[in-house]
């Protein structure tokens, strides 16, 4: 049986900015990854939205990681020539019952640490965004976007140049853990064993399915996996709009918002649709819903010019009508289990907080 320092099982964005942490810090990295590439997962379907912190319960690992994060990313991709854009984003109240809304938006935001946040009228929203129908705005100049595919060549690029290695097409199938470590069972095309001293469960999606397959003491406290559906519209033509538009927060989500990628076309999306197991099919006619949500802040949508884009899928660990759950860095400290860390329930802002979260899992593996 062959022995590693680490293992990192996942090869997303947040799977690489850890191994990027480890291997930084001398540790001798294996990353593993079930697929054929790196970044297919939740990391080739989302925003790719770098978020301010608006929205996440203070004190929270989300608004604290959320925070720390997006200040990393912007330093790291002006250093790296990562492609990005700190393009600013508009929540918007259409009507004047969601000030208390919008307003309890800014005071949690202010609580996250975000102090550059600016309330706008609705004669100020028109000044910025003549398209928008808005009866009041929180300005969020922090907020932007990012090339995530560029970002993730970047973090692999640094964890390789300090000897960390890629597995792909390599399955983590089970395993154990005990004193001395934890035992993987990897699949693919050469089935092998491997021990190591530390693994890290970055598996999205399947990190709570992989925390049940590790055995060990730490199973009992996997919690259950639930999974939502967004999907995505792009717009053909050019919309109006030169920042993120955000609706008030809904249910599950952000509600329907538009981004923008760094070539300025635009998209729209995720809505929120509970299944009960990963798929990414975009059904035609929710089209219909789209347009009725984004009309309540532009009216003037041409929804002809709505197109099928594509979908994503949320890694919850709660499920319908339940409170959001904060992100899970279950270490030793929690369950108990040396050389073992699962990281549950990643979801958005998990591509803006990567490198928070890398830096601690890193400082969790050094003690």
């Amino acid at each position: 049986m062959e022995s590693v320092d680490v293992i990192v099982i996942g090869a997303g964005v947040v799977g690489l900015a850890c191994a990027r942490a480890l291997a930084e810090a001398g540790r001798d990295v294996l990353i593993v990854e079930r697929e054929d590439c790196f970044g297919s997962g939740i990391s080739a379907r989302n925003s790719e939205v770098i978020h301010a912190g608006l929205y996440y319960p203070p004190g929270s690992l989300k608004a604290r990681l959320c925070v720390e994060g997006r200040q990393r990313l912007y330093t790291y991709c002006e250093q790296r020539g990562v492609a990005h854009a700190r393009c600013g984003k508009l929540v918007v109240a259409s009507r004047s019952s969601q000030l208390d809304a919008l307003q309890a938006i800014a005071e949690r935001a202010r609580r996250n640490g975000v102090d550059d946040l600016r309330l706008l009228d609705h004669a100020e929203v028109a000044g910025l965004e003549p398209a928008l129908d808005a009866h009041a705005a929180l300005l969020s100049p922090s907020t932007g976007i990012v090339d995530s595919h560029g970002l993730m060549l970047a973090l692999l690029g640094d964890a390789e140049r300090h000897s960390a290695m890629l597995a792909l097409g390599s399955p983590v199938t089970g395993g154990s853990a005990d004193g001395d470590g934890v035992v993987l069972e990897v699949g693919g095309e050469t089935p092998m064993t491997l021990r190591a001293r530390w693994v890290i469960n970055a598996a999205g999606l399947d990190a709570v399915a992989l925390g049940g397959a590790i055995r060990s003491a730490a199973s009992a406290q996997a919690p259950q996996a639930h999974f939502a559906r967004g999907v995505y519209f792009s717009y053909s033509g050019k919309a109006p709009f030169s920042r993120l538009i955000y609706p008030i927060p809904e249910p599950g989500g952000l509600g329907v918002h538009l981004t923008l990628d760094l070539g300025g076309q635009a998209k729209f999306g995720p809505d929120v649709e509970w299944i009960e197991r990963p798929d990414y099919h975009v059904d035609p006619a929710r089209a219909a819903r789209f347009a009725a949500a984004i009309r309540n802040w532009w009216p003037a949508l041409d929804a002809e010019r709505l197109q099928p884009g594509y979908a994503g899928v949320r890694p919850k660990i709660v499920g319908p009508g339940e409170a959001d759950a904060d992100f899970r860095i279950d270490g030793p400290d929690r369950h108990g289990v040396a050389g073992l860390i699962h990281l549950y329930g990643i979801e958005s802002p998990g591509l803006t907080a990567s490198l928070a979260i890398g830096a601690q899992v890193a400082e969790l593996v050094s003690g």
